[in-house]
């Protein structure tokens, strides 16, 4: 019960990681509001949630858009008063090289990832500031540290993420709110699963590619990322902020 009477907002959270962090938290007893794009997906993640003697609120919001980020704080004080966690993870997947990539699929790509990350926090901050607490998780990516064939749009916004998650992480210092950023590697997801597709592989063959990458010579899973979230947000990390946490399998170490 780490996370006990905390009242924790997830965005992205109808599959995959953002899913998997969201039953580690209610699992730790925490309150929920969970924000996604897609409105079933966020009622079936809430329903979940609620299955295992949880508190959860659903909510659809394009976070791109800033009435929308907005939305989700005022869910979050209008069912539970406050906010103590914020996590960061709803994620847009555009991957082109600069030369390939549109106007659009930026405007598409940081609209989601930077712009919606940094709404999403504007709105949740002042909650944690008037307690003078609060965990901030923003989830990046191993690419946001890495090289990567044809990434740059995607890549760039995660690395964009880092230095932001850094810069909040010293304003909000005085406040006792602590930012971070969580990085995964390749974890089998719904997004991977687009991609064996796209690729024309099935997940066996995919995995296998991908697993030699990793130092440990496989690929992760949704739930041991959401393990670590879940010890960033809580008051376990209580001296660690401004910090980006590799969740990775050694793939950026070598």
């Amino acid at each position: 019960m780490r996370l006990e009477n905390k009242v924790a907002i997830l965005t992205g959270i109808g599959a995959g990681i953002g899913q998997a962090a969201a039953l580690r938290f209610a699992e730790e007893g925490a309150r929920l509001v969970l924000a996604d794009l897609n409105e079933e997906a966020a009622a079936r993640t809430a329903r979940m949630v609620e299955e295992m003697g949880g508190k959860a609120v659903a909510i659809r919001a394009d976070i791109s858009v800033e009435a929308d980020a907005k939305a989700i704080s005022e869910a979050a004080a209008k069912a539970y008063g406050t906010i103590d966690i914020l996590v960061n993870n709803a994620a847009e997947f555009t991957a082109k090289s600069v030369e390939n990539a549109t106007l659009e699929d930026w405007h598409r790509v940081y609209g989601v990832n930077v712009f919606g990350t940094a709404m999403v926090s504007k709105y949740a901050i002042p909650y944690m500031k008037a307690q003078k607490r609060g965990s901030i998780v923003n989830v990046g990516s191993v690419s946001g540290v890495l090289a990567q064939k044809d990434f740059a749009t995607y890549s760039s916004t995660k690395g964009a993420i880092i230095t932001m998650s850094k810069c909040m992480a010293l304003d909000l210092a005085p406040y006792g709110i602590r930012v971070n950023t969580v990085c995964p590697g390749t974890i089998v997801t719904s997004a991977s699963e687009r991609e064996w597709k796209r690729v024309g592989l099935t997940k066996e063959e995919w995995c296998a590619k991908e697993a030699p990458r990793h130092i440990l010579n496989r690929t992760g899973e949704a739930r041991e990322v959401a393990n670590v979230i879940l010890f960033v947000a809580s008051d376990e990390a209580s001296f660690i902020t401004a910090s980006e946490v590799m969740v990775e399998g050694g793939s950026s170490s070598w």
